[in-house]
């Protein structure tokens, strides 16, 4: 198989399309999740994304174990966690962990509301301190990681963002996709994507990445006043990335924690052929069937919840 490449915005880096998300998990080894990286890198991923809040520092030693020897073949995204606190210090302490002099790029980390980008994006605020950081060489690009198409928007068009990061899925505002993804394309932001599989909800009976759901409904799944039957409401693994891959963003990010979720996504790769508007449309309706029931899906404004 081979992973389709194209240039990621303007940053320069020419990126697989598909890319690897946080992959730490406390209950394996540090050698084992290495594996895993390593093996979806050997694969053909060259994108991956981190943050120091993904298991308490875990998930970066992982990537800096995995990417340290390849580093100038591998795209690494890390995320300002805390925006109350120094910039240069998180950075700093994400950098220790990973082992690496510089990031590809350094994002604030689901930054969803309007008054605390404002915050931010003032003269002496964090923005400030991040664009100094650019300036300096130790991040190449910088961006946002939101859940949230209005601050999106603002970030664009503010001019500063080399990287966006939102969701794009089957159940996803579809502000995400109508607006969001356009704009970025206009203006040559690079454009790395998830909830493609809705942190799970939409393929299996979880309430968010791994989660059981805790008294699973008998018989019957209501969304909108209307009854499904149990049996198949979940979407296929196939079903999910060739709808984010037919939306196109430059980057999908995806879950490949374990060897059998990326045999999974790259098969579902490898089959792939955009989609027509009507699969859309039906992959999209039974999407809202999938999640009934499973809680909140944070990274929807209302009244998509």
């Amino acid at each position: 198989m081979t992973i389709a490449r194209r240039m990621l915005g303007r940053t320069g880096f020419n990126a697989a399309q598909i890319g690897a998300g946080d992959l730490a998990d406390r209950s394996l080894t540090l050698a084992e999740c290495v594996a895993t990286l390593t093996r979806a890198l050997d694969a053909g991923v060259n994108v991956v994304d981190t943050a120091p809040g993904y298991e308490a520092g875990f998930s970066e030693e992982i990537v800096g174990a995995a990417v340290r020897q390849r580093r100038s073949e591998v795209f690494v995204i890390d995320k300002i966690d805390e925006f109350d606190r120094s910039v240069t210090s998180q950075l700093d302490e994400s950098l220790q962990r990973l082992g690496f002099d510089y990031l590809d790029a350094y994002v604030f980390h689901g930054l969803s509301d309007m008054a605390m980008y404002q915050q931010l994006t003032q003269p002496e605020g964090a923005f400030a301190e991040l664009r100094v950081l650019k300036e300096r060489g130790v991040v190449r690009n910088m961006g946002i990681s939101s859940h949230h198409p209005e601050v999106l928007r603002q970030a664009m068009i503010d001019g500063w963002c080399d990287v966006v990061m939102f969701p794009i899925g089957a159940f996803v505002d579809t502000r995400y996709i109508t607006e969001t993804l356009p704009l970025s394309r206009e203006l040559g932001v690079a454009s790395v994507c998830f909830k493609t599989f809705g942190a799970g909800k939409l393929v299996a009976d979880t309430e968010g990445y791994g989660a059981p759901i805790a008294q699973r409904p008998r018989g019957k799944l209501s969304s909108g006043g209307v009854d499904y039957p149990l049996s198949g409401v979940n979407l296929t693994p196939q079903e999910c990335v060739h709808y984010t891959l037919t939306i196109d963003p430059d980057v999908a990010l995806l879950g490949m924690s374990f060897a059998n979720e990326q045999d999974a996504v790259f098969a579902a790769y490898a089959s792939f052929a955009p989609l027509s508007e009507a699969q859309l449309v039906d992959i999209k309706t039974r999407a809202a069937q999938a999640r009934a029931g499973k809680g909140p899906c944070w990274w929807n404004p209302d009244p998509l919840q």
